[in-house]
């Protein structure tokens, strides 16, 4: 393996149950932005899966990004982009329109202001009925969190205090002030979520 190819341990468990939500909700052709790509190979593994869509992954970190760029090159699929720079709290993002756009893992290991952010770009990028899709671990306001989800808040948290399981409901609320509607939550392995929202 390349120096510069990381390895997630966690995609094997969660490529597959993740495509086949996608398989739901993705257009049939189009561009499908990718924010944080982390390692690369969620891209990788739903580039293959999609060969139809053209897979646009970006991340703020410029080790993650040569780690996308080793396993894209590394593992042909012709429709997996190169990597591009995109820090998902600010307003200068690399494409001005995208089909779809996926952000796994983000949401909770980031400030706010990354979510902020994320919503204002889908806001802005996506046209109407096009899906953003979210996936990770989020508190439910009147349902109890699983224990494994406490201690990895716990642990966020003395990382970073400002990372942090996400409330659902703020989530949404902030998803809502950017012209995305709530469409589906979908309960995942490991008491995580994938969450759906849709362009007004």
């Amino acid at each position: 393996m390349s120096d510069a190819r990381r390895s997630a341990p966690h995609v094997a468990r969660t490529a597959g149950p993740i495509a086949d939500v996608l398989r739901g909700i993705l257009p049939d052709e189009g561009l499908v932005l990718e924010v944080a790509s982390g390692s690369g190979e969620h891209a990788l593994h739903f580039a293959r899966e999609f060969p139809h869509l053209l897979w646009q992954p970006t991340d703020a970190d410029p080790v993650a990004l040569r780690s996308v760029e080793a396993w894209r090159t590394a593992d042909s699929a012709p429709n997996l982009l190169a990597p591009v720079h995109l820090d998902a709290s600010g307003d200068n993002w690399p494409v001005e329109q995208a089909d779809a756009i996926l952000c796994i893992n983000m949401v909770h290991i980031s400030p706010w202001a990354a979510t902020e952010g994320l919503m204002r770009g889908a806001g802005r990028l996506l046209a109407s009925d096009c899906p953003l899709y979210l996936y990770g671990a989020y508190r439910q306001q009147g349902a109890e969190m699983a224990p494994s989800n406490e201690a990895f808040d716990r642990s966020l948290k003395e990382r970073n205090p400002e990372w942090g399981v996400r409330t659902l409901e703020d989530v949404t609320a902030e998803a809502d002030r950017h012209g995305l509607v709530l469409d589906a939550v979908v309960p995942m392995p490991a008491s995580n979520l994938s969450i759906v929202f849709r362009k007004r």
